[in-house]
């Protein structure tokens, strides 16, 4: 445990008597004083580019960031992690996601086991799984091959493998119709089941515990809609499971040698990995899974070797932090500008907020600066014509996270072209906004009368100054997206270690589900209504006279 709060170290406090000379930094005046500003503030690793240089940072504010990062002990924690200690202390678990990246010759005693055989192990039968049905010899109970996958998961267990999915989409199994359920909400499988065809479909049941509730109704129905069809003996053929509960996958019917499992030591929103991956493979192919892992491999060791003050992670979590903590930012907008990106903000969304929404500090006292930003975004261009003028215009500034391949996958070059035209251009005019005087001149030149020049000016200037960071990869492909991924867990963890909170817990996720059993209980009339307060008494009496 760290024995001083964050505020009360040598480099926070540094830090803090800079902020307010800080907030008044003008981004142009930053570029125009530095010509070396953009190579000096920029980092490559594993196929990906960082530049931060679009923040209102100086030499001295990164050195003391940096400063800041190792006074916390981000890089004992860093490899007190790789090491396999518990450092989850809440559930007294180690967390090595970063152990299913790793190659095999790279052994990882943990409690006296090498894991690193289980892992391979685990690697192995996905491989021949995967490869089975790909080729189309893994066959339904009528002897068709397999045409869908509905994988049956909830957080991490979809949110992951539907995001990398999604993104490799031109990687993806011709055949091969991927669907994902995660949602209690019938019309969430009822949307997925009108899709299939009963013969031809192959339902991944994902569940550590086969106890989940969302997961395990969604899975249920999901079997009792398969039994219309077939017999309880063709459930082997067409149901799988990612879990290591033996005894609950064979009542539900799935044979034991189709089971997947994976370890406590690997949290939900890390897992995309591990077997929660196994739609990812079946999806892209094993070859092209193994790339996925190796590009986080390669974040990985850039992440343990480099230097701090050339560390991608270090640098994205260190900017971000002062972005949060000195600059008032309360969220953070990720920008991706490719479409088969579409579904990373989301991902983000729980990689972030349910690792660092946390409130006490890992000793259980309360932490003393605002922690983790909302995060939330969608596609450019899409953006620019939704919520874009929230971001110039605002009276919040909100940092956002450019995201673009230099190469497309496609032959469309005018597309590619314009979309790389329209992220720089986005990240241009975030840094410069467009000043009173540049307003008057264009308006001039336009020839508008003077009265209506003024009229206008308030309304067509932007302030500019808006922080940013862009990550650019030549391709999109499971080599990059690993590494991006990578980039962005590693980024959560040294906040998390900034601001000395779990960020592999997520109590928050529970108390909810605990009263809602109750809830349902007394809305299916099987157990008798508790004393709710009167907007929770009247919502259930309304719901049980619609039945």
């Amino acid at each position: 445990m760290l024995n001083s709060p964050l505020t009360a170290s040598a480099s926070y406090q540094a830090l803090d008597q800079l902020a307010p000379a800080a907030r008044q930094w003008q981004l142009r005046d930053l570029f125009a004083a530095d010509a070396n500003r953009f190579p000096g503030m920029t980092v490559d690793a594993a196929g990906l580019f960082l530049d931060y240089s679009k923040n209102r940072i100086d030499a001295r504010t990164l050195e003391l960031l940096i400063g800041l990062a190792r006074e916390r002990g981000v890089e004992a924690r860093r490899d007190a992690m790789f090491r396999g200690e518990r450092i989850n202390l809440t559930e007294n678990r180690a967390v090595l996601h970063t152990a299913l990246r790793a190659p095999r010759s790279e052994a990882l005693v943990v409690d006296g086991k090498n894991i690193s055989d289980d892992i391979h192990a685990v690697l192995e039968r996905m491989r021949s799984f995967t490869d089975d049905v790909r080729a189309g010899t893994w066959l339904g109970h009528t002897g068709k091959p397999i045409t869908d996958i509905v994988n049956i998961g909830i957080g991490g267990s979809d949110l992951g493998p539907k995001m990398v999915c999604l993104a490799l989409r031109q990687y993806a199994h011709p055949r091969l119709a991927m669907h994902f359920v995660s949602n209690v909400d019938g019309h969430d499988m009822d949307a997925a089941l009108s899709r299939v065809n009963p013969e031809t479909t192959l339902f991944i049941v994902a569940s550590k515990t086969f106890t989940t509730t969302e997961t395990m109704m969604n899975a249920q129905t999901a079997r009792a809609w398969f039994l219309q069809h077939a017999s309880e003996d063709a459930l082997a053929r067409h149901f799988v499971a990612v879990s290591t509960n033996v005894d609950a996958i064979k009542a539900f019917g799935i044979d034991p040698a189709n089971m997947f499992p994976f370890w406590d030591w690997v949290g939900g929103r890390y897992s995309v990995w591990s077997a929660i991956g196994l739609s990812v493979a079946l999806s892209v192919g094993y070859g092209y899974f193994s790339d996925l892992l190796a590009g986080a491999h390669a974040m990985d060791t850039h992440f343990k070797e480099a230097p701090l003050a050339q560390n991608m992670p270090v640098l994205l979590a260190m900017v971000g932090f002062w972005n949060r903590q000195f600059l008032g930012c309360g969220s953070l907008s990720i920008a991706p500008y490719h479409q088969d990106l579409n579904r990373f903000p989301a991902y983000l969304q729980q990689l972030d907020m349910e690792s660092n929404g946390k409130r006490v500090t890992r000793g259980g006292e309360p932490v003393d600066t605002p922690t983790c930003p909302v995060v939330w975004g969608d596609c450019g261009t899409n953006g620019q014509h939704a919520y874009f003028q929230l971001l110039h215009q605002g009276t919040d500034i909100t940092p956002i996270d450019f995201i673009a391949a230099l190469r497309p996958a496609h032959e469309y070059a005018n597309h590619h072209s314009a979309l790389l035209a329209n992220c720089f251009a986005q990240s241009e005019a975030f840094m410069r906004g467009k000043t009173e005087y540049e307003v008057r001149q264009d308006l001039r030149a336009q020839g508008l009368s003077g009265d209506e020049i003024e009229r206008l000016v308030p309304h067509k200037t932007f302030p500019g100054n808006r922080p940013s960071n862009t990550i650019l990869m030549e391709y999109l492909n499971p080599y990059t997206l690993g590494a991006l991924i990578a980039l962005y867990e590693h980024k959560t963890f040294v906040q998390g270690v900034i601001w000395d909170v779990n960020s592999f817990d997520q109590w928050g996720v529970e108390l909810g589900k605990v009263l809602a059993k109750q809830i349902e209980a007394e809305l299916t009339g099987t157990a008798r209504p508790e004393q709710h307060d009167s907007s929770t008494n009247g919502l259930i009496q309304m719901a049980k006279a619609a039945v």
